[in-house]
C-alpha cells in the first residue's frame, strides 16, 4: 500500500509452506543467486570452447563455498561470540538467518581456486567470468533482504521512504518516519555492475586482452557500493553502534583495494588477444 509520502511495506515473507516448513523468498532468492551465476558461467564456457564438465564443477564449488562463506562469514563478523559460546547453532539456527555477503564473497574466492586447481585454468580466468553475474547475485539477496523487511536505511523524507510495519526494528526505533529502502538502492547498483561488466565482457572481449580487469572493476562497482550505502544504513548488531565505520565499510575496504590493484595489474601490461585456457585430458576425464 502506497501513501502520499511513503510506502508502507507489509511484504509477507514467507514463499510457501510444506510439511510446517517455511520457504522464504529470501532463500529463494540466494538459490536464484547461485543458479544464475552457475549458468552464466556455462555460457562462457560455451562460448569459448571448453568441455561441459568444466562448467558443471563450477556448480558444486561455487554453490557449496558461497553458502559455507556466507554462513560462517556472518558467524564470525557479526556475532562472534555468541557463536563461540553456542557453536552448534552455527548449524542448528540456519534457518533462523544469518549470511553475510562479505563471508560469501570470500568462500567463492576459495571455491574458485579449488575449482580453478581441478580444471588446470589460470585463477584470473575464473574470477573475470564468475564476477559477472555477481553483480545480479547481489541485486537478488538484496531483493530477499527487501522481503524480509530487513538491512534498511535511516528515517527519511524523501517520497519513496518505507515504512517496514514488519520490521520490529523499524517500529521500535523508527515508526512513524519513513526509511531509506537501502535494500533497493543496492540491487540498482549492483544491476550496473553487472551490466557494465556483461558490455565489456561481450562487446570489448576485455576478459581476454586484460585478464583482471573484470575482476577488478566488479570488486569496486560492488564493494564500493557497499561502502556508501552503509553510511545510511541501520546497524546490523548492536556492538556497531557509535562506530565511525560499520563492520560491513571495514570488511568491504580490502576487496576494494584489491580492485584497484587488480585493475591497475591489468593495465600494466600489453593487451593481448588471450584465448581461452587449453583443458588438459585430465580436466576431461
Amino acid at each position: 500500500m502506497m501513501n502520499l509520502l511513503t510506502v508502507t511495506w507489509d511484504f509477507d515473507p514467507v514463499f510457501f509452506r510444506i510439511f510446517g516448513l517455511d520457504i522464504r523468498y529470501y532463500g529463494v532468492m540466494w538459490m536464484l543467486a547461485i543458479l544464475l551465476g552457475a549458468l552464466f558461467f556455462d555460457r562462457c564456457c560455451k562460448r569459448e570452447g571448453l568441455p561441459p564438465k568444466v562448467a558443471d564443477s563450477i556448480f558444486w564449488y561455487g554453490t557449496i563455498a558461497t553458502i559455507l562463506g556466507a554462513r560462517l562469514g556472518h558467524c564470525l563478523f557479526y556475532d562472534t561470540m555468541e557463536y563461540l559460546r553456542e557453536p552448534w547453532t552455527i548449524i542448528t539456527g540456519f534457518r533462523d538467518g544469518g549470511l553475510a555477503s562479505h563471508g560469501a564473497a570470500i568462500g567463492l574466492l576459495i571455491g574458485l581456486w579449488l575449482f580453478s586447481r581441478k580444471n588446470k585454468l589460470p585463477y584470473i580466468w575464473s574470477l573475470d567470468r564468475i564476477m559477472i553475474p555477481v553483480g545480479i547475485g547481489g541485486a537478488l539477496v538484496r531483493m530477499g533482504n527487501l522481503f524480509n523487511s530487513e538491512i534498511f536505511g535511516t528515517a527519511t523524507t524523501l517520497p519513496w521512504g518505507f515504512e517496514f510495519v514488519r520490521s520490529n526494528k523499524w517500529l521500535y526505533e523508527y515508526a512513524p518516519a519513513a526509511v531509506h529502502p537501502t535494500q533497493i538502492y543496492e540491487a540498482i547498483c549492483y544491476l550496473v555492475t553487472f551490466g557494465v561488466l556483461a558490455w565489456l565482457y561481450y562487446r570489448k572481449d576485455m576478459a581476454r586482452r586484460r585478464p583482471g580487469v573484470l575482476f577488478g572493476i566488479g570488486l569496486i562497482g560492488i564493494f564500493l557500493t557497499r561502502f556508501f550505502i552503509e553510511f545510511i544504513k541501520t546497524e546490523q548488531s548492536d556492538f556497531e553502534r557509535g562506530m565511525s565505520l560499520y563492520m560491513g565499510q571495514w570488511l568491504s575496504i580490502p576487496f576494494i583495494v584489491l580492485g584497484v590493484y587488480m585493475i591497475w595489474r591489468a593495465m600494466r601490461r600489453p593487451a593481448q588477444p588471450t584465448p581461452a585456457p587449453a583443458v588438459t585430458k585430465k580436466a576431461k576425464r
